[in-house]
Parts: C-alpha cells; sequence; structure tokens
C-alpha cells in the first residue's frame, strides 16, 4: 500500500554533515504528532491515487471511450513520473529547503487532481496524472524526512511504524471509498477529495515545520536525471506498448533500444561523479542490494493485486465498482494492525528474519490469488489477500531499516533516495510487464503466476544475501 502501505514509508532522508545532527523535537513537543499525523496522511492520499483509480478504470474507460491500454496508462502514468523524480527530491531538498519544496509539491499536486477530475479526454486525463506524479515525486519523500528529522533514533522505528499505519488507513478505505464515490456520485470525485487533505497538510507544516541548515553549495546531478527519465519513460513505453503494437515494430523496437542504452549510460555517468543522483556503488553491499528488490517487489505485488485483482472482479466475476472496491480491503485491512508491529520488530530483534518471512509470504499470497483464479475460486483469492496484508509490513519497514543501517549517516540521503526509486520502479515496471503479460495470454492467472514467480527469484536472493544488521543501542554478538 502502499503504498506502501505501511511499507512504502521511507524516502530520501536529507543529506547531513558529520559535523551536523539532525534536528530533535524533546518528548514533550507536540509539534512532531501533528507532524506525524499530517505526514502520515499526505503519505495516504499517494498511495490513495496509486490504487483507488483501479476500482474506477472500468467507468472511467466507457466514459472517456479509453482503449484497455489507455486505461492503463491512466494508473502507470502517474507510477512512472513519481518513480523517474521521487528520487532527485532529497537532494534538491539539501539545495533548496524541505519546506519551500514541499509546500511546491502539494500545490502541484491539489491542483492537478483538481483538473484530473475535471477532464473531458483521455489525454487530458493522462496529463493531469503526469503532472500529479510530479506533485507527488516532492512529497512523498520529502515527507520521510520530515519524520526522520522530527524522531531520535530510538523511536524511529515506532514513528516509522505509525506513519505507514496512518497511510494504510487511507490506503484500506481507499478501494471502498473509490467505489462509492464511483457508483453514487462518478469517478471524477477519486481526485476532488484530494486537494482539502492537501491544504490542511499544507497548514499544519507551514506551522509547525522549521528546516535544519540546508546546502545549497550541493552540486545537483542534472545529466543523471536528463538520462535516467527518458530512460524509464522509453523502456516502459516499450514494454508496454509492445504487445498491442506488435514487438517487431520499430517504433517500440526504438523505445526499447533508447530506454537500455539510456540507462547503460546513466549507470555509468553515475560511477563517475562525485554526487549521483543514485550511487551505484552501494550496491556492492549484498544486503542492501536485496532489500532494494524486497522494496520493488512488494511495490511490484501491490499493484498486480490493486489494479488487475480489480479488474478480474468487474470483467471476470461482474461486481460492480463498490463490490469490487469491497472485495480488495481484505489487502489493506490488516495493515492498520501489523504495521505498527513491523516498526517495534524490526527495532528489537533484527531485519533479516522479519524482512526473508515478509518475502516468503507474500509470494506464498500471490501463489493463492492465482491458484484461485486458475480455479475460479474466489476463496483461495481472498485468503492470498488476507495474508499479503499481513505481511506487507514486513515487506517494506525491516528492509528499510537495513538499507539505512548499512551506510554511514553521511550517505543516508544517498541511501533512501535509492530506495525510494527501486520500490516506486517495482509499481510501474510491475504495471507496464503485467499489461504485456496479459495482452499476450487474457489471463489474469498468468499475470499473478508471473508475479509470484518473480518474488520466489527475489526470496531466493534476499535469502543468500541479507545478514543481520546491527541493531542501534545494542551490542553485536
Amino acid at each position: 500500500m502502499t503504498n506502501a502501505s505501511a511499507p512504502d514509508l521511507m524516502g530520501p532522508v536529507i543529506h547531513q554533515r558529520r559535523n551536523e545532527k539532525p534536528m530533535q523535537t524533546k518528548a514533550q513537543d507536540r509539534s512532531r504528532w501533528w507532524l506525524l499525523g499530517a505526514m502520515g496522511a499526505i503519505l495516504g492520499v499517494i498511495l490513495l491515487d496509486e490504487t483507488v483509480v483501479s476500482v474506477a478504470l472500468p467507468t472511467i474507460r466507457a466514459e472517456l471511450n479509453l482503449s484497455r491500454l489507455d486505461a492503463h496508462w491512466v494508473v502507470n502514468i502517474y507510477l512512472l513520473v513519481l518513480a523517474c523524480f521521487a528520487g532527485a527530491a532529497g537532494r534538491l531538498g539539501d539545495i533548496l529547503g524541505i519546506r519551500v519544496l514541499l509546500s511546491v509539491g502539494l500545490l502541484i499536486f491539489g491542483l492537478s487532481s483538481a483538473l484530473g477530475g475535471f477532464a473531458e479526454s483521455g489525454l487530458a486525463l493522462l496529463t493531469a496524472r503526469a503532472v500529479q506524479g510530479v506533485g507527488a515525486a516532492l512529497i512523498f519523500p520529502l515527507s520521510m524526512v520530515v519524520l526522520i528529522q522530527s524522531f531520535d533514533e530510538k523511536e524511529r522505528g515506532l514513528a516509522l511504524g505509525l506513519y505507514g499505519g496512518i497511510g494504510t488507513v487511507f490506503l484500506s478505505l481507499g478501494p471502498l471509498v473509490g467505489g462509492i464515490l464511483t457508483e453514487y456520485l462518478s469517478w471524477r470525485w477519486i481526485f476532488w477529495v484530494n486537494p482539502p487533505i492537501v491544504l490542511a497538510v499544507a497548514a499544519i507544516a507551514w506551522a509547525y515545520w522549521r528546516d535544519p541548515p540546508h546546502q545549497p553549495e550541493i552540486g545537483f546531478d542534472w545529466k543523471g536525471l536528463l538520462l535516467l527519465v527518458p530512460g524509464l519513460a522509453a523502456l516502459v513505453f516499450g514494454i508496454m506498448e509492445g504487445p498491442d503494437r506488435g514487438w517487431t515494430q520499430p517504433e517500440v523496437i526504438m523505445a526499447l533500444l533508447a530506454g537500455f542504452v539510456a540507462l547503460a549510460l546513466f549507470v555509468r555517468v553515475e560511477q563517475r561523479i562525485q554526487t549521483p543522483l543514485i550511487a551505484i556503488s552501494l550496491f556492492a553491499k549484498p544486503g542492501f542490494a536485496a532489500s532494494n528488490m524486497i522494496l520493488f517487489t512488494a511495490q511490484f505485488g501491490k499493484i498486480a493485486l490493486f489494479v488487475f485483482g480489480a479488474s478480474y472482479f468487474q470483467t471476470k466475476l461482474g461486481f460492480s465498482p463498490l463490490a469490487a472496491g469491497a472485495a480488495l480491503l481484505p489487502i489493506a485491512f490488516p495493515q492498520i494492525f501489523v504495521a505498527p508491529l513491523a516498526g517495534k520488530v524490526a527495532d528489537r530483534f533484527g531485519t533479516r528474519g522479519p524482512s526473508l518471512t515478509g518475502i516468503a509470504l507474500g509470494t506464498l499470497a500471490i501463489v493463492l490469488v492465482a491458484l484461485g483464479m486458475h480455479l475460479e475460486v474466489t476463496a483461495p483469492i481472498f485468503a492470498g489477500y488476507v495474508l499479503w496484508g499481513c505481511c506487507v509490513p514486513f515487506l517494506f519497514v525491516p528492509p528499510r531499516r537495513t538499507i539505512m543501517l548499512a551506510v554511514p549517516q553521511d550517505l543516508h540521503g544517498q541511501a533512501s533516495g535509492i530506495s525510494m526509486t527501486f520500490q516506486l520502479l517495482g509499481g510501474t515496471v510491475g504495471m507496464a510487464l503485467g499489461s504485456s503479460v496479459y495482452a499476450l495470454s487474457n489471463s489474469y492467472t498468468m499475470v499473478f503466476g508471473f508475479v509470484a514467480g518473480f518474488a520466489a527469484c527475489v526470496l531466493a536472493y534476499s535469502y543468500a544475501s541479507l545478514t543481520d544488521a546491527k541493531i542501534p543501542g545494542r551490542a553485536t554478538k
């Protein structure tokens, strides 16, 4: 759900010099709890906009006369833009200051949400969704910066769990609310509910947040950004459009080649500059690489369950938007209770066991969904949904903690920016691959079978790569 549900937590943490301490808030200072509530709420809205649209897609497609692929782009263009720019927001926050940049993101997100509700064509809606992605890309990681800077290390695991839990409340209600709005009012209201929440979050941020000293002298990796964005866009376009246009069509071949070349050049550039957008050298740490792959897989699974699950209920089982939204609740509802627990477990017992448990149970959950769709029996599907809802916080919180503990403090900004990028890439690449698998097979079973196979591979890799990171405040044995 994050979705990061609880899992879709952590965005880039502001870069700090070694001789600077994070801004601390005293225990009696209530402002940090206001900030926690506000950041959790805006996380929830961003996660909501990943998934709430899935329930309304069949209605949007009919009203705006969209093709199946165009309807999938309504979801994926938001995810793609979010993935492309979120990793840069942390570094821009270092340069410009968090307060200003967060405010800009809230303004962009609120206005584009309103315009999305007024869209009268597919092009207008896709444009609004792309701009929404820009706003979300600024908000998502910077909200995490605010949270990390507001709580000290001993309370950070609890804060992360509560942050994810608040976001999960929004997410858990999202499918049902989306179904109610679509069925009884209009799909347009799934966008119009955002601006009031954005205004409330902006008011709290301006009232309680004060920027720590930022570093305008820090260089920004424009070359990396200008290679990453078109590279990812071209690659995702080629993967999504290939089945419909034909894999041998010149535009598809050129998009795939351009994407691979741009991303290869991106890796080369990042290895040579002092302040890279993504520090490629960090992937030499096996635990760091494995944790990022778990985040990628978790977001991949989440998008498959919400988007293709909602489509399955409506197109194959004939559910109404409201019924389809209610059917998705078992994915989200358990996370409200499990999310705070995940942070405490990671604080106390380390990260390897909880991370492996999360990816193992998540793989099993996807297998159950695929089995239920193959047998055309709903019981295994809902069992898989409940299991996924219970394990998904362990797919996000412990891996995030591993990532932050795997690097020194002066690389926290880089590490958390990378983790955010990988998580979001899991959604956009997963949506593209899922769309392609469905276009080729016309089978929801094949889509979820593909996701389960990918998750099983990541489980094997993680088992071999993860070790327990040092738990703060506890001596290593």
